[in-house]
Order: structure tokens, then sequence, then C-alpha cells
């Protein structure tokens, strides 16, 4: 009987011990659930529509996330990072951005390091135009509701036939990135996506931002230079980016190259923000856009203001278009996590009906 007492004694320490041992190292791993819901109620009308829509849908000011995030800490300033994210609709429970948007993490799906070299990122991550783009006006990333974000990402389905200007989607699979150390406010970040086809590697995408924030003043710029159509992205109704681009002359974009300016200045009494971006293509094909918005803090959240201004020309559109957008709204915080926002939208293409949209939404992040 002692022996066996003494080895279960012995057992019962060295659990104890591992236990102990164990403990310091699970501290330093973190793994969170996090994500955001955002629905509203609107009554839409997009220049082009026929007529208008009310609807009770998702991602008014941002697009409804939920995944998986951690970082577990190598030792010696080094650590490993994860994040795993997929795209919802609140209003109706799918999966996506949209129909033909299914793939399980559509909005992050990678792996890295971050050390004192900077990071490292592999997988499905950012493109280069997504943070210049939604750090620079002050309706951040809405896909329903920015003036710059609809008309650099957002194509329409109506009788204006109006494409995003900027080709490629904003977030890229099959990608590394290499984010620079913050150097007194300034940081780098350089992508290459990877083709994939065999004997093919013309057909690679490639880019870089830089972010400057100091004080009251930041700066953005991106290039990118992308195959319009790899990879294969579906956009709404299942069409690829390259083939929805109207062009009476029958010619087809292949290839998209496209830089981007942008600042803010934070008066205390208002922000400002401007942005100037530009599109050509491998046929005579170009886009021009000039953004101008503002914020002003009041009472326990921020009046917004934007105003987007795209020209379109080249002999592949005929007669040069414009398109005009602008919006003006309140975004009230009812806590750190939950805000309410009210928006107006105007919306007008060269010989298109005029849009007018309002949307009140709630947005809650965890």
């Amino acid at each position: 009987m002692y022996p066996v007492k003494n080895k279960l004694k012995k057992l019962q320490l060295a659990a104890a011990l591992g236990a102990t041992i164990a403990l310091p190292a699970m501290a330093q791993t973190s793994v969170q659930v996090t994500g955001l819901v955002d629905t509203y109620v609107g009554s839409l009308k997009y220049s082009g529509d026929s007529g208008r829509t009310s609807v009770v849908d998702s991602g008014g000011m941002t697009t409804s996330w939920i995944g998986f995030k951690g970082t577990e800490d190598l030792g010696g300033g080094l650590k490993a990072k994860f994040n795993l994210t997929s795209f919802f609709r609140s209003n109706t429970g799918a999966t996506g951005r949209f129909d033909g948007n299914e793939t399980m993490f559509s909005r992050d799906a990678n792996v890295g390091l971050t050390g004192n070299f900077g990071a490292v990122s592999l997988g499905r991550d950012l493109a280069p135009n997504f943070l210049p783009s939604i750090l620079f006006n002050p309706f951040g990333d809405s896909f329903k509701l920015s003036p710059l974000i609809l008309h650099m990402d957002v194509p329409w389905f109506n009788a204006s036939g109006w494409t995003n200007s900027v080709a490629g989607d904003t977030g890229w699979s099959n990608e590394i990135i290499y984010t620079t150390p913050d150097f007194a406010g300034l940081k780098a970040n350089f992508h290459y996506q990877f083709g994939e086809q065999a004997g093919n590697n013309g057909k690679n995408n490639i880019g870089a931002n830089v972010l400057y924030f100091h004080g009251p003043l930041a700066l953005t710029a991106y290039y990118q230079r992308v195959k319009v159509n790899n990879p294969l992205e579906l956009s709404p109704g299942n069409v690829q980016p390259a083939t929805n681009i109207p062009l009476p002359s029958g010619m087809m974009a292949a290839r998209q190259s496209n830089w981007f300016l942008g600042a803010t200045y934070d008066l205390t009494v208002a922000k400002l923000f401007a942005t100037y971006d530009q599109t050509s293509h491998d046929i005579d094909l170009k886009d021009k856009t000039l953004q101008l918005g503002t914020s002003i803090p009041l009472g326990q959240g921020a009046v917004l203001a934007s105003w987007a201004n795209t020209k379109r020309s080249g002999a592949a559109v005929g007669e040069s278009l414009k398109r005009n957008t602008a919006s003006l709204g309140y975004d009230y915080n009812m806590s750190k996590r939950t805000d309410l926002y009210a928006v107006y939208m105007y919306d007008k293409i060269t010989e298109q009906t005029v849009g007018n949209s309002v949307a009140f939404g709630i947005r809650h992040r965890f």
C-alpha cells in the first residue's frame, strides 16, 4: 500500500508542478471573440434607380462581422498572431457581404509574426487601398452611406451601370503583407498578392501604403497595380468586376493602376478630411475622385458631412461622366461600444435620375 500511496503523491506533485509551470505560458496567449453588429432602417434611392426601396438592412455604417483573433508571446519581443473573421448580414443572418460572397472567413484569414522588425502577415488580409480610404473620410468604412467608399468600391446594378472606380476589392487573398515599425508616427505596409496560375506570373497584384499620425495632423498615400479580375472575386449578382464596366466600344479593361492621397487635420472644434485618387487602365479609361469632409463634435456624438465627385473619361466610355454624392448625418455615442446614427444622402450620375436616401441605425461592437 505504501508504494502505491507514495507513487500517487508523486503523480499529484508532478501534476501540480506542471500546472504551475504551464500557467505563465498560458498567460502569454490571448484569444478573443470579437465583432460588430450594424443594422439600420432606411428608405433608399440611388442615382439610376427606378424607384425607392424601404429596407431593414445590415451594415449602414460598418459591414457586420464576427470572428476570432489572438496573439502568443514567443519571447524576446516576438509574437505570433492570427485573425479569422467573417462578414454576415444582420437583417437575415446570411453569411458574406452579399450573395455570392459566401466564403466563411472572407474578412480575414491570416497568421503572422510581429516584433521589433515590424510585422508579417500571410493569408487573406487588407488590400493597400482599404486603410487610407476608411481612415480619411468621416463616414469610415460605410459601403452604404460614405460617398468616397461608394465611388471607390461599390458597383451599381441599375440603369446607371456605374461600376466601382477601384478594382481588386478591399481585401486580397493569397497575400503577403510586410508592415514596418512605427517611425515617430510614420508606418508603411507593402502588399503582394500571388496570382497562383502556373506559367502566368503577370497576374500578380502589388501595392503599398503609408500612414502618418502626429498630433492633429494625419497624412496617407497608397499605390496599387492590379489585374482587374484576379483573383476571381464575385460582386453582387455573381458578376466579375472586370465584366460589369459598361464599355460601348467593346473594349475590356484587364489591368488598373491606382494612386491616392489623403489628409486630416483636427481643429478640436472640427476635424477636416480631404482625399484625391486617380485610376487608369490598359485601355483609355480613367477616373479622378475628390472627397472633402468634416466631423464636428456635438453633445455625445458628432455631425458628419462628406462630398465626393468622380469624373470618368476616356474612349472606353465615350462622353465624360460625372458622379456627385453627398452625405450628412449625426452619430450619437450611447457608450464606448454602442452608437445610434441618422444619415441623409444625395446621389447624382450624369443623365441618370437623382437619388435621395435616409437611414437610421444602431451599431454595437463586442
